[in-house]
């Protein structure tokens, strides 16, 4: 099997009227031999100023990846006249030096507003609203028409086995949640199985996720206001809610700090983690709603309380009002 030959410079450049040692000698036509003439030189001066020909790629490869983050290579290729394979490997970390020509080529690009319709982007938020929907006992069937894909993908991502989607997906999918995400799916026998999937499975529903950071991979499902901690997962308990890693492993913390504890003592303790869990989130339910009657907005509400916007909401709607203030 022979490997086709690599495809010469156009005419013009400096690598066709320099040539490549052993390889192909140079061209002698006028448009090439002044490329050369030019390149040699605006090297000789860089040299005399004590500019390099040659500096680290730290920096192209940083503005690259802001490229990639809404452009295709084909586009980057376009726009900046690189040879693709060199792209890949800047962005890699396995060429650790570039020609400041490149570079200069590579910076004079400015990102997009947004990704192209056909790029591929992380499927990280898309997964979790999909969850968090699933969560409200909408089924991948009626995901997929509104959606108008097939429900096989919307299974695929869901569960985490499509790592990428398409930027006009997941535009899509991020809309049908912003519609759908304070509206419960209505009863039927698909609802409650959707619902025991999403249990089993320990899908977050959309009050868990703050929608700032829902597309973080490094941000967490807040099911209790207080995951993370040993009071969160007493706050799973009550409420029923699916047990978290993070507050299994708090309480598991908890429990081995006090191992060495009579174990009248430790029961003592594991009541009173008990009752300041639960009696915590109905107080800030009411300190809460006394805010809002008297018109604070909720984003300062949650301020003056110390939590975050998305915390007093839940709390509020796991504590409504009780019969007697809604009559007053």
């Amino acid at each position: 099997m022979t490997t086709p030959a690599k495809p010469l410079p156009p005419h013009g450049t400096y690598a066709r009227g320099n040539g490549s040692p052993g390889r192909r000698p140079p061209c002698p036509c006028p448009p090439c031999r002044e490329a050369k003439l030019k390149t040699r030189k605006r090297l000789n001066v860089a040299r005399q100023l004590g500019r390099a020909a040659r500096v680290d790629a730290t920096i192209a490869r940083e503005h690259l990846r802001k490229l990639r983050a809404t452009m295709s290579w084909p586009q980057i290729q376009a726009a900046t006249g690189c040879d693709d394979r060199g792209l890949q490997l800047l962005i890699s970390g396995r060429r650790t030096e570039i020609n400041r020509t490149t570079q200069d080529k590579i910076l004079a690009v400015e990102p997009g507003a947004e990704p192209s319709p056909g790029m591929y982007m992380d499927a990280t938020g898309p997964r979790r609203r999909l969850q968090a929907l699933s969560a409200l006992g909408y089924s991948g069937r009626q995901l997929a028409t509104r959606l108008a894909t097939a429900e096989a993908r919307i299974h695929k991502i869901q569960n985490g086995s499509q790592p990428t989607v398409r930027y006009k997906l997941a535009r899509r999918i991020n809309d049908l949640y912003d519609e759908l995400s304070q509206t419960p799916a209505p009863p039927g026998r698909s609802r409650t199985r959707v619902l025991r999937h999403a249990h089993d499975n320990q899908f977050a529903p959309p009050v868990a996720w703050d929608d700032e950071r829902i597309d973080d991979p490094a941000a967490h499902p807040e099911w209790t206001g207080y995951c993370g901690t040993d009071r969160g997962w007493w706050i799973h308990r009550r409420l029923e809610l699916p047990m978290c890693q993070r507050c299994e492993q708090a309480h598991q913390d908890w429990l081995a700090e006090r191992d060495d504890l009579d174990p009248q003592l430790r029961n003592q303790a594991l009541f009173a983690a008990r009752n300041a869990a639960v009696s915590r989130e109905a107080d800030l339910a009411a300190d809460g709603r006394e805010l809002l009657d008297y018109g604070v907005p909720v984003e300062q509400a949650a301020a003056r309380l110390g939590v975050t916007k998305n915390h007093l909401q839940q709390a509020l709607k796991r504590h409504p009002a009780p019969d007697t203030e809604l009559a007053a």
